[in-house]
This record gives structure tokens, C-alpha cells and sequence, in this order.
């Protein structure tokens, strides 16, 4: 294959399309394709892109029209190919072909098709596919932290969300293929995964008829890695079981990513979210109950149609009652071909905007002050990176999550990618500041920790 093309791949979209970005780059290496990440060098760009509102339609329309302009041959991969393939080939000529969310799998057949002259369209109507641990994967993340997909697709119809649409429903794998690639990744010296899928408290309901979750989390407690974390764990799926998992697994972090979108019944059922009215104050009470030291981190929806005064003072009030640790706020976005789409009483922009600018303003002095809580104390620090103009360390502690939370800027030296006790000497709304700990530091750490 002396001759054969160079292809690059932009990647758009969330951690569970990056999962099929890295499948793709090593099914690609594997098959002999010479992978540049320069989209200006390469003969193909595949472009993985996300479809699930507007505003990330809008960006993978603009990384496409850029391509197309500088003639290059486009792959269209990802949630936008499965939702608008007809459309995409009619208005983008240089696109050489269309891959769905469940043919991702089959890249280089396209490649080589595209490549014979065909304008290739793959995709599933029905995505089934989910790479397994034998699936070459070539990692895009820090060498240091990985996400490991334990199923994809979605079984819920929540009014506002295409994914399940995109995705399809809900395929689990065994939990003996997620420990095999764990330990792989705990191999390659990664000291944090990130298990993600649309709904993690529901792992396993396909295909073993009730969910998993705990089981599968005792599993990775044998796995040689520091740090389990888990992304979209549904409060009503957080069953005694699971908490006494996460309790009992060393490696599996207490930190609670909760997608709540509400806390009012009605906007709760308008949204068709599942068990709709019981996301309340007793379910959050009982996991802080079971869990104090547990990190909670949430995301809401601001603007559903209907949504009144009192609904939003409501949520106002939940939020500042149960003091998350961080919170995400999202204006609705009315996504054709879901229910939420046509509903009654839209809410104009403005006041959307307004909304969430308020609950975002309400969540700052709590966030600050769990922060703040930090200082003082020592905590294990991940180190990711170093700054390039005054090479200060930067990494996270086991309250930040990759991408969606703070950071830890730490004085010090220390090698990338390894874990370090650092000292936190202060805070702000988003951020932790500290220095590496020397052993007197670390040892009242310890004494402190113990005396809790």
C-alpha cells in the first residue's frame, strides 16, 4: 500500500463519539492508513460529528463547509450522518461518503470504496453495533485518563432528546469484555477511566434483565488502576446496592454525575423523564446519607415549553437546598423529530437566557465555598499538563472530572500523567490551587483524614 492515502479525523461531539473516533484512527493504523492529525496534508477527512442540538449541528456544518471548500474528500461519520444522510449528500458534493453511529466499525471498507470511486452510504437505520475489547482503539485523550464505553444507546424517550433516535436503544457488553479492556488500559499506565454511556445506572438491563452497575463496579475494584469514575448515573438507578459498591470499591471514586434536567414534577412529566415526579428531595437526602463524602455534579434545562415562574423559582430553590458541587445549565433547544419539538408555550431566547444566567449566578457562591472546603487539606492530584509559558503543573483531583469541571494548578515538579499528594492553598468558583505536598505535609494530611 506504498501509494495509499493519508486521511485525518476531526472530531466533534461528546465522549461517546470520541470512543468511535478512536476506534476508527486504530482500525485505520491497523489496516496499514497512514493517520495525520494536520487536516491540511490529508487526502480524506473523516469528520465525526454530533447532532444533538442545534448549536453542535451548527459547528459540524461549519468544520464541513471549511473542508469542502479546501477540497478535500469528506467522510461524514457520527450522529449528524445518521440523522441527515440524504441531505448531506445533496448539499455537500465533496462528500465522498456517509457512515451511521452503528457502522462506524466498518471504516475501512468505506475508505477503500470511496477510494475504487463509489459514494459509499453506510448506515444502519437501526444502530446495534458496540466496539468490544478487541476492536483496535488508538487513544486521543491524555495518556493518563481514559473513557471506557460500557454501553451505548438509549431505552428511555425523554421529549427533548434525539439521541435514542441517533444511537438507538440500549446495548450493554458483558462485564467481562469491560474488565478485559480496563486491565488493558491500566497496562498502558492509564491512572483514571471514565465509564460512560447515555444512561451508566441502567448498565446491563439489555442483557443480563436488571442492571449491573454494582456488579460490574466490584469487578473493576480488581483492576490495577487509582481511579473509576462514572459519568450519567441516574438518582433512581443509585439503588443501596450500587452505593454499597461504590462505597467498598476502593477505586471507584464517590463522584455522582446526576443528570437531574428539573426538579419540578410537571416540568418533570412534560419531559417524560423517566420516573418522573420522584426526582425530589428524598432521593438526593438518602445519597448524601449514604455517601457524605460522595461529589455531586448535575446539569438542568432551563426554558422547557411551559415551564412558569414557579417552576424555575422551584428549581431555583432545589438548587440552592442541596448545594451541588458543580452544576451545568443548558436554554432548551427544540430538536425536530422529538416530541418536545412542537409543544405548547415556547419560551422566548431572552428570557431562557436570563434563567440560566440566575441559576448559574445562585450556584457560584456554593461552588466557591466547596472549594473552599479543600483548603488545607491534601489531596491526590492526576497531573495532565504543563503550562506552556510558566510550566505550572495542571491537573484534577477526584472532585473534577475531565472537560466539565475545574482544574488544580500545582507549584511544584512532577512527571505527566503520574498522581501526586498536593497541598491546596486556595480556591475560586472553578478552580483549586495548591502545591506538590512534602512527607510531614502529607503525614498531618493523613492524621487529618483519620481524625474525620
Amino acid at each position: 500500500m506504498g501509494n495509499s492515502p493519508t486521511i485525518a479525523v476531526s472530531h466533534l461531539g461528546c465522549e461517546k463519539n470520541r470512543v468511535d473516533t478512536e476506534h476508527m484512527l486504530g482500525l485505520l493504523v491497523q489496516a496499514g492508513y497512514h493517520v495525520d492529525s494536520d487536516e491540511r496534508l490529508a487526502d480524506y477527512v473523516i469528520v465525526n460529528t454530533c447532532s444533538f442540538i442545534q448549536a453542535a449541528r451548527e459547528e459540524s456544518v461549519r468544520t464541513l463547509v471549511e473542508l469542502a471548500e479546501a477540497n478535500k474528500k469528506i467522510v461524514i461519520t457520527g450522529c449528524m450522518a445518521q440523522h441527515f444522510q440524504q441531505e448531506l449528500l445533496d448539499e455537500i458534493p465533496e462528500a465522498v461518503a456517509v457512515v451511521g453511529t452503528g457502522d462506524y466499525n466498518k471504516i475501512v471498507d468505506v475508505v477503500r470504496r470511496a477510494e475504487a470511486g463509489e459514494r459509499v452510504q453506510e448506515v444502519s437505520s437501526e444502530p446495534t453495533y458496540i466496539a468490544d475489547e478487541t476492536v483496535p482503539r488508538y487513544r486521543t485523550t491524555t495518556e493518563s485518563m481514559a473513557y471506557l464505553r460500557v454501553a451505548e444507546g438509549c431505552d428511555y424517550r425523554c421529549a427533548f432528546c434525539i439521541i435514542p433516535h441517533l444511537r438507538g436503544n440500549q446495548r450493554s457488553r458483558s462485564i467481562e469484555s469491560i474488565v478485559a479492556e480496563a486491565n488493558q488500559l491500566a497496562s498502558e499506565g492509564v491512572q483514571e477511566i471514565i465509564l460512560i454511556s447515555q444512561i451508566t445506572t441502567n448498565y446491563g438491563m439489555d442483557l443480563y434483565g436488571e442492571p449491573k452497575l454494582a456488579e460490574l463496579l466490584q469487578a473493576l475494584g480488581e483492576v490495577e488502576v487509582p481511579w473509576i469514575r462514572m459519568h450519567y448515573a441516574y438518582p433512581t438507578g443509585l439503588t443501596p446496592k450500587v452505593i454499597e459498591a461504590i462505597r467498598n470499591t476502593p477505586n471507584v471514586l464517590p463522584y455522582l454525575d446526576l443528570p437531574l434536567q428539573h426538579s419540578h414534577p410537571e416540568v418533570l412529566r412534560a419531559m417524560n423523564r423517566p420516573w418522573q415526579g420522584q426526582v425530589n428531595d428524598r432521593i438526593i437526602e438518602r445519597i448524601k446519607a449514604a455517601l457524605p463524602e460522595a461529589v455531586l455534579r448535575t446539569t438542568f434545562i432551563v426554558g422547557f415549553p411551559g415551564e412558569t415562574d414557579e417552576h424555575f423559582e422551584h428549581l431555583c430553590q432545589f438548587v440552592q437546598r442541596h448545594e451541588f458541587d458543580h452544576v451545568g445549565v443548558f436554554t432548551f433547544s427544540p430538536e425536530e423529530g422529538t416530541p418536545a419539538y412542537d409543544l405548547p408555550n415556547p419560551l422566548p431566547q431572552a428570557v431562557m437566557d436570563a434563567r440560566r444566567d440566575r441559576l448559574m449566578q445562585l450556584q457560584q457562591p456554593i461552588s466557591l465555598r466547596r472549594n473552599q472546603a479543600e483548603v488545607g487539606r491534601v489531596v491526590d492530584v492526576l497531573i495532565e499538563q504543563e503550562h506552556p509559558e510558566t510550566g505550572e503543573l495542571i491537573g484534577r483531583s477526584p472532585r473534577f472530572s475531565a472537560d466539565v469541571d475545574g482544574l488544580v494548578y500545582v507549584q511544584g515538579t512532577a512527571r505527566l500523567g503520574t498522581m501526586v499528594p498536593v497541598e491546596i492553598t486556595s480556591a475560586d468558583v472553578y478552580d483549586l490551587y495548591g502545591q506538590i505536598a512534602d512527607s510531614k505535609t502529607q503525614l498531618r494530611g493523613a492524621l487529618s483524614r483519620v481524625s474525620v
